[in-house]
């Protein structure tokens, strides 16, 4: 059978990853192709961050090409208050957006915006960044706290847009109980549903989807979204593989994805989004599109003139 996807000798094997992602966007899919299997499996590191909280990341702060527009996922779990009460104090951002999703205890947060607020168990913050912000989110020490923080990146051409700030509370996520499946909205769209937010400037889904024991999900999708799932808890099966508690899936093209849980069920976070394409400069906190961009940024943070 002729090979359409030719491979010289040093091209390095994710440009020829990316372009047989690209060609099959721009054509039919078969069958066999609709549905979307497993890419990429990303177990993450332990690390430390902010003032001394201990999370993991899923992945960030390296080459996130094949996430775009995604740049960083941490997750944190702990009932031990030592791993993170000394929290996120002050810092800036910009460039992005940052979207934080709490399962269990509180965070409380402010920002040069003169927001305050709490975030509890369901709820979520979806700040955007934009031409300069600077915040702290301090946790509460509790029983557990669990929750995952992403970093979504800005278009170039809205990278300096005036910042914002917004809260959704857990009433405010709507939920879809379909037989054995539980899904909530938490931005974009599910089926008929409008989630709780609507991403302005990056067109994501955020999904929070739970799987009863043995029963199976089929989930159906744009294929030039690039969608990732992380398992919050539980087991399941994508395709011919298996998927377990923690892991990090990143899915390939297709129109479909379906999950089966195992005994335990399955509970997990999916993300989708189109593709930015766009150069990516990476100074800790602030993500622009050139080094001179950077420079600029905290050249102006030494001025105090980064926020406008």
């Amino acid at each position: 059978m002729h090979n359409q996807y030719s491979l010289n000798v040093g091209e390095p094997i994710i440009a020829v990853l990316n372009s047989i992602r690209l060609f099959k966007q721009e054509g039919d899919l078969t069958m066999s192709e609709k549905k979307r299997n497993v890419e990429k499996l990303i177990r993450g590191r332990r690390t430390i961050d902010g003032a001394g909280v201990s999370l993991i990341r899923i992945f960030g702060y390296g080459d996130t090409k094949d996430m775009d527009p995604f740049l960083m996922l941490d997750t944190f779990d702990s009932t031990n208050s030592e791993d993170y009460i000394k929290g996120f104090p002050w810092h800036p951002h910009r460039g992005i957006e940052t979207v934080t999703y709490l399962l269990d205890g509180i965070i409380e947060h402010g920002d040069s915006l003169g927001n305050k607020g709490v975030i509890r168990p369901g709820e979520c913050q979806w700040m955007t960044a934009g031409s300069g912000i600077i915040h702290q989110e301090m946790p509460i020490a509790s029983d557990r706290l669990r929750g995952l923080q992403l970093w979504v990146n800005l278009p170039q051409s809205d990278k300096m847009t005036a910042p914002k700030y917004n809260g959704i509370e857990a009433d405010q996520v709507p939920t879809v109980n379909e037989d054995d499946v539980v899904v909530k909205v938490i931005a974009g769209r599910y089926k008929e549903i409008d989630g709780a937010f609507q991403p302005e400037f990056v067109k994501i889904n955020y999904l929070d989807v739970k799987i009863a024991s043995g029963s199976k999900w089929v989930y159906g999708s744009d294929s030039g979204l690039n969608q990732f799932i992380y398992i919050l808890e539980g087991r399941g099966t994508v395709g011919n593989d298996s998927i377990e508690e923690h892991s990090c899936l990143l899915l390939g093209i297709g129109e479909e994805l379906e999950v089966v849980a195992s005994e335990a069920g399955i509970r997990f976070v999916l993300l989708e989004g189109y593709r930015l394409g766009e150069p990516i400069a990476w100074g800790g906190p602030i993500v622009m599109n050139t080094k001179e961009e950077l420079n600029l940024a905290f050249k102006e943070l030494d001025d105090n003139t980064f926020i406008k």
